[in-house]
């Protein structure tokens, strides 16, 4: 399918059968079909597989350091709120280097869609244990297997009380794009951590392992009920894909920061610099 978002490069990087060719697809296919603009649509991302995703886009982007994607991300929001804001990356670069932005991306609640490409493996740099990784997991540096339990980012999203927590399954083409339009449309952070099977360098969290151990939320759940959605974030094998949990409305960074400069609705990019104070406070640091 031929979207406005879509960008013709010579290369590219990922292996054939890779999980992010799903999730590049999907996420073009949903901005399309919203009728995003490609001109106020940008996507943020560190270093990994994943994070190459917004160079095979028509959109604004900002390739940054490893697990640094989320803070500039709701840098990018709060200048120009106008903006449809991703931050995109790989289960290591947002769970592990950048697990603490992370944490604090939650806690603020800029309104950005973040997008986790969960393969439960480190793939660019050769088939380590990411934190997702499942117990009993061998790699070539974890001969005897992972002896640790995976980090939880679901759960830990819940505690924290994220706005939107969402799970799906690239090769679920219908939930996942229909996951990925519900993040799009909400306002306030949202987490949609994705499955996808890297053919590479886990041979285990297959494809296959992917669709047989996972099953969709019913109709009938309530993700607004936070202890029944802490409790489908504990289940495992299967793993429930879908809208886990939706916190009760609450302010926005943009939102905290509009009233803090006095209900100013200009966008930041458009305030006025006074250059000399920012030199005077920058003279107490040297």
């Amino acid at each position: 399918m031929n979207t406005r978002f879509d960008r013709i490069v010579e290369d590219n990087a990922w292996c054939p059968g890779c999980g992010n060719f799903s999730i590049l697809a999907h996420l073009k296919e949903a901005l399309d079909e919203m009728g995003l603009d490609p001109l106020n649509t940008v996507v943020v991302s560190g270093i990994g597989q994943a994070a190459k995703t917004p160079q095979y886009m028509s959109v604004h982007m900002f390739n940054g350091l490893h697990g640094r994607a989320l803070p500039v991300a709701q840098g990018v929001k709060v200048s120009n709120p106008s903006l449809t804001v991703i931050a995109e990356g790989g289960d290591g670069d947002m769970y592990g280097e950048g697990g603490n932005h992370f944490m604090a991306a939650i806690r603020r609640n800029a309104d950005i869609i973040n997008i986790v490409h969960n393969n439960m493996v480190y793939g660019l740099t050769k088939g380590q244990a990411s934190p997702t990784s499942q117990r009993e997991f061998k790699t070539p540096v974890q001969t005897e297997g992972v002896h640790v339990e995976p980090f939880n980012p679901i759960a830990t999203a819940i505690s924290l009380d994220a706005s939107l927590v969402i799970r799906t399954f690239s090769g679920n083409k219908e939930h996942c794009k229909k996951m990925l339009k519900i993040a799009i449309e909400h306002k306030g952070y949202v987490l949609i951590d994705i499955f996808q099977p890297c053919i590479t360098f886990n041979k285990t969290n297959t494809f296959k392992w992917f669709k047989d151990n996972v099953y969709e939320l019913p109709e009938s759940y309530d993700p607004t009920d936070k202890v029944k959605a802490f409790e489908k974030a504990l289940e495992s094998h299967p793993f429930p894909i879908g809208v886990l949990y939706k916190s009760p409305p609450k302010m926005t960074l943009e939102d905290i920061l509009r009233i803090e400069n006095g209900m100013d609705e200009r966008p930041l990019l458009f305030h006025q610099v006074d250059f000399h104070a920012l030199s005077k406070e920058m003279d107490k640091y040297i």
